[in-house]
Formats: structure tokens, sequence, C-alpha cells
């Protein structure tokens, strides 16, 4: 074997610019690997930017685990992933959107919620301001839904793995004695209501995407919805059902319910709050309104008896003033959802196949 003496430098040809230290400097303006490596890096991440960004609905503690109080009632947990892209857009942001959608899932049964958890996967390359601004956001959103995030974890990929910040939250809560909130619960007879206007959510994320431009700007509905529930509930009446028409949107969220339950449900398209500027926009992209995902929006049914009182309290809250009865649960065609058009014909409201638009949640 021929050895190189020790002293001769290496004769092949090294591309030294394209090297990358394998342990990265602090202070750096973007995510890099070591930033999920649990060391230093990781604890500054923590320490400088998640916790100064959640203010005041961190626990102190964060640790990998959380010991939290008995409550009185029955828990509730929800988990859920959220990937949308772009990260920010009119109305919010992943940040609100982690918080916003597991309460709202909590609320769907009931739910005071309490407690999140939240984990982070951020692509290396990605700004740190972005990462700041996101984890801000999911701050003020927790501390505006009063609950408090006890745990947590941040994993990095490297940037053929990931696109900007991916974000699961898990939430707790507790469901008052008395209240029975499923989807196998709809009657014949009851009344269908929704708390406002459909598809803002899903239009708003598709106007900040490459190459789309409307003239008139739509902001996502992303709010946190157990307030409004709460409202509801205190009223008295034997809610069935809530259900939040995200994903898929109305036409899904109804379908699955009707499915659930084994009924038929008959909508009034005149009923139905789509505003012209969201209706001009899914006219544009070819897109049925009833089928964009709702981020701050409930569709609930009630026994007929309890529709005018149920409407009436979700009016008197901010989050349901365009509230509106928009159909009626039916012994006619179990599973089936259709939809009375203004001309009087009757349609079958089929669920979407696949998704209209790719990561709005």
């Amino acid at each position: 074997m021929n050895e190189q003496p020790i002293n001769e430098q290496p004769t092949n040809d090294l591309d030294f610019e394209g090297w990358a230290c394998p342990l990265p400097l602090r202070n750096q303006p973007t995510i890099v690997l070591g930033h999920g490596g649990g060391g230093t890096m990781s604890a500054d991440l923590i320490e400088q930017l998640f916790l100064p960004a959640f203010g005041g609905a961190a626990d102190a503690g964060l640790g990998d685990a959380a010991v939290l109080p008995r409550p009185n009632g029955r828990l509730a947990i929800s988990t859920d992933t959220f990937v949308v892209k772009p990260m920010f857009f009119p109305g919010g942001s992943i940040g609100d959107l982690a918080v916003n959608g597991t309460v709202n899932d909590l609320a769907m049964v009931g739910a005071r919620p309490l407690y999140l958890s939240t984990a982070f996967i951020l692509a290396e390359g990605t700004p740190m301001a972005d990462v700041g601004a996101v984890a801000t956001a999911l701050g003020k959103a927790a501390e505006r839904a009063g609950v408090h995030l006890v745990t947590g974890d941040t994993k990095v990929v490297d940037h053929h793995s990931g696109d900007g910040v991916y974000i699961n939250t898990t939430g707790v809560g507790v469901v008052p004695d008395g209240v029975d909130i499923r989807p196998d619960r709809a009657r014949p007879g009851d009344v269908v209501l929704i708390s406002g206007a459909i598809g803002e959510h899903g239009v708003a994320v598709m106007s900040v995407r490459d190459g789309i431009d409307f003239d008139t700007p739509v902001r996502s509905d992303t709010a946190p919805l157990h307030e409004l529930v709460a409202e509801m509930i205190a009223t008295g009446a034997d809610i069935h059902v809530l259900r939040d028409p995200t994903r898929g949107g109305v036409s899904a969220t109804i379908n699955e319910l009707a499915r659930a339950a084994d009924i038929g449900i008959g909508l009034l398209d005149r009923a139905l709050p789509i505003p012209e500027e969201v209706r001009d926009a899914c006219g544009l992209l070819g897109l049925d309104p009833l089928e964009v995902a709702n981020e701050g929006k409930l569709l609930a049914i009630v026994p007929a008896d309890d529709a005018d009182r149920v409407l009436a309290a979700m009016r008197r809250h901010p989050l349901g003033r365009q509230a509106c009865i928009i159909g009626q649960c039916t012994t006619d065609h179990p599973q089936v959802v259709t939809l009375r058009t203004g001309l009087g014909a009757t349609r079958v409201l089929t669920p979407p196949i696949g998704e209209q638009l790719p990561r709005i949640c």
C-alpha cells in the first residue's frame, strides 16, 4: 500500500466553500440543525424565543411531562397537527390556528379547554424572526382562550424534509355534568344552525398563495369557540351535536353527521350565509364555498323546541352575531344531505372527494 507522506497536502479537489460547521454558532438568523440537538442551542431556543413569546400562557415548568390537578367533571382530550401554507395569512397565522383549532375540537364536545401541549417541527433555514412571530401569535391566542401551555417539544428537520413551521397541539378540557354532545345524537325534526359566514378561512389562505390576488381581501375567521359554546349550553337546551366545519367545509361535515346519526339532512340554499367576496373568489377559482374550510364557525343540531333560545344566545355573542338556521333533520333519505335551491329544485350535497385547498390548516 502506498501511503501519502504526512506533510503532503491532499491532491484531490475539495469544495471548502460548500462546507458547513457541524456545530453552528449559537446566534443564528435562521433555524439550524443544532437547534434540535437537545444541547445548549436547544435550551437557548426555548428560553430566549419560545418562553418569552408564549408570555403568560406558558407554565413555568414546561417540562417533558406535566402534572395537572384533577378537575371536576369528565376529561376531554384532542390532538391536531397544523401545516398551513403560507404560515401567515390575512386574519391569522399557523400560531393562532394551532391554539384555536384544538380549543375548538374540545369545545365541540362541550368541554372547557384548560391545558395545551405544543410540539414544533422546524425546517432548517426557517428565519428565526418567522419562528418568533408564530410563537408569539400562539402565546397570545392561548392567553385569549384562557388555556395554559404546560408541556412541549421541538424538533428540527433538514430543509429537504420540511417546510417552515409545523405545529402539533394536544388539548385537555373538562365537560360539565349533564352535557352530552356527540354526532349520533341528531334526531329527525332537529334544527341545524350555523354560527356565521361560510368559507372565509380557506379563501383567506388562498388569497396569499403565489399568483393569486383578490380585489376584495378576505380575512380568516380563526377564533376560539368555547365561550360561544358555553353560552349555548347555559340556555339549558339539550344540544345534540356540535361540529366545526374545517377541512372539507360545511359539505364534508354535514355529510359526516348524517351518516353518524343515520338520518337525512335538508339544507336551504338561500339560508346559507356565504359572503359575496367568498362566493366571487370561489367562482374565480372554480371552488364550491360549501367545501371551503372554516376555522371559527360551528354547526349545531338542536331540538326544534330549543332552536329559538339557542339561536338568541348565539347572536348575543360576538362570534355568533350572524348565526342562523340553515336546515332540518329528517327521516327521508337517511345518510344523505340535500340542498333546496332558490328555484325550488333539490340536489344532493355530496362530500368532497379530495381536498380542494391543500394545507389550509
